[in-house]
């Protein structure tokens, strides 16, 4: 009997292994139960590459396993061992979403995402007849699957989830350097090229071929590593961030009203008693994080007074992470620049608010899965310029919490004029989890446009990105604390910035011609036959 799934568009009936000899590796992974397996396998590999685990060589692990797990399959098959692999990796890697929102709301997004993953496999599966023909494909059909996966899920739906792209898994990788020529869709590129790589040699079914293609990995992330990251050359400045901490952590953080701002009024007031006594250097800026006032400062004049008091007490401006109530029933989520003499001056609006957080689509359908969609009482209006503020003697590049996913959001800070990034994030309604999977975002960030950068959160993690993606002075979660530290501001452009979304369209149009010659080849007669398959179809 054949294998159970196989894909019989482009069968051949080669002779079966030897008597008395076990069936070779590449028969072995067909059947169905080790299937199944190795895309179990291929989920908990691409989770522990993630934050708070951060193995990043796993990566391209899961997507071997993945690709050994699906290819040669029939469509609807691969369909399910990679929906199979994506529930196992995101369900727990998105466990955060749980910690307020209930159980409903974090299933259903982990099986949106998952079915991303089962499209992939899908995908993989359908391209078969194509890298059997031509085995030396495998590795970059793969990796340009993986690109073209991502891409889609960056975009759906309500603008998508960039979250646990491959890119993301590699802040401590030295694959991360390839940030600097094509951001994240390169890095992923990259990571998904290694793993198709160790799923050619697999399925080529010789020790050898194994062999020669973990050296062609190991090449490949050599290669990686002496891609020069950018050095920022212009002058320096001192900024402080103040992580204030919240009264409780949760979705009610700001139950008690201006406690959350006065937590960060006595931290700012507090680094500048330790400036006063020569315990710290004075500096030039000062970022708080999203929502460190809890109220609208610009309508309240009480928390407007005592911003004013905190940015005279350190003698710079202050970025604020605040709420402003209008226009109408609506609420904007917002950065604004706070002078010691004369007030908020500029402010930026965060252009991508969260669906489901900060608005809600579908609001009736939406409350059938949890009743805290009407915690969200006032939609959110996005704003409609790139976050470019002038804060002091810097130009800050500003994104507000998941917009540091979303490649254009930071792109646009930085050919905007932006010389620093700046991540202004509030993690009190999450955990460390997710706070550390951002972090490596940030890290990311840094390298591919050649910035200095920084997330600044009101519960942790906080901390300094410098542009080779290296953290510094990062805080622990749940805690107040304030930093100093002498950053690089820089005007360049990395290849990265200049090309924006060039490397991931010219990756999507061949993921597009892959696909179209994986057609072409099923519908030809030769698709029939045997001489060039990768491997032999072993009976189970």
């Amino acid at each position: 009997m054949t294998a159970v799934g196989m894909d019989t568009s482009a069968q051949s009936t080669p002779a079966g292994p030897a008597v008395g000899r076990p069936p070779a590796l590449s028969a072995r992974v067909r059947r169905p139960v080790l299937a199944v397996a190795a895309a179990t396998a291929a989920g908990l590999a691409l989770l522990a590459s993630f934050p708070p685990y951060g193995l990043w060589w796993l990566a391209p692990i899961g997507v071997a396993l993945l690709t050994v797990a699906v290819h040669g399959r029939r469509v609807p098959v691969g369909l399910g061992l990679g929906a199979l692999t994506g529930a196992v990796f995101f369900t727990p890697l998105l466990h955060w979403t749980n910690t307020q929102a209930g159980w409903l709301p974090w299933l259903l997004l982990s099986g949106l995402q998952a079915a991303y993953i089962g499209l992939l496999g899908a995908a993989i599966a359908y391209s078969a007849p194509l890298t059997r023909r031509w085995p030396a494909l495998l590795a970059p059909v793969t990796a340009l699957l993986w690109v073209a996966q991502e891409a889609l899920r960056d975009r759906t739906p309500f603008g998508g989830f960039p979250w646990a792209r491959l890119a993301f898994s590699q802040a401590d990788s030295p694959v991360l350097r390839l940030a600097v020529l094509g951001g994240a869709p390169v890095v992923t590129f990259a990571v998904a090229l290694a793993g198709g790589l160790l799923a050619a040699g697999v399925l080529a079914g010789a020790r050898r071929a194994v062999g020669v293609h973990v050296l062609g990995v190991v090449g490949l992330v050599g290669l990686a590593a002496v891609v020069p990251t950018a050095h920022p050359a212009g002058r320096t400045v001192r900024v402080a961030f103040v992580q204030g901490n919240v009264p409780r952590l949760g979705l009610d953080f700001n139950a008690q009203r201006q406690q959350v701002l006065r937590n960060h009024v006595d931290g700012t007031e507090t680094l500048a008693r330790k400036v006063a006594a020569g315990q710290a250097p004075r500096p030039d800026l000062v970022i708080w994080p999203e929502n460190a006032s809890d109220v609208d400062p610009v309508d309240d004049p009480t928390a407007g007074d005592q911003i004013t008091r905190a940015a005279r007490a350190i003698g710079a401006p202050i970025l604020v992470g605040s709420l402003l109530e209008g226009p109408g029933d609506h609420v904007r989520n917002v950065g604004l620049v706070w002078l010691p003499q004369g007030g908020p001056v500029d402010t930026y609006v965060k252009r991508h608010p969260v669906p489901f957080a900060e608005y809600v689509p579908l609001r009736s359908v939406a409350r059938l899965v949890t009743t805290k969609v009407d915690l969200v009482r006032a939609d959110f209006l996005p704003g409609d310029r790139a976050g470019v503020l002038r804060v002091g003697p810097a130009s800050v590049g500003d994104v507000i919490c998941f917009e540091v996913a979303y490649d254009n959001l930071v792109r646009d800070t930085v050919t905007g004029g932006g010389e620093l990034i700046v991540t202004q994030t509030n993690n009190a309604t999450f955990d460390p989890d997710e706070a550390g999977q951002q972090l490596a975002m940030v890290r990311l960030r840094a390298v591919e446009h050649g910035r200095d950068a920084m997330m600044v959160s009101t519960v942790g993690i906080s901390g300094f990105v410098t542009a080779d993606g290296r953290v510094h002075g990062a805080t622990a979660f749940n805690t107040p604390a304030a930093e100093v530290r002498e950053l690089t501001l820089s005007r360049t452009r990395t290849l990265a910035t200049r090309l924006g979304a060039g490397p991931e369209y010219v990756l999507l149009a061949a993921a597009t011609v892959a696909l179209a010659g994986a057609a072409l080849v099923r519908r030809s007669p030769r698709s029939a036959a045997a001489g060039n398959n990768l491997y032999s179809e072993g009976e189970v």
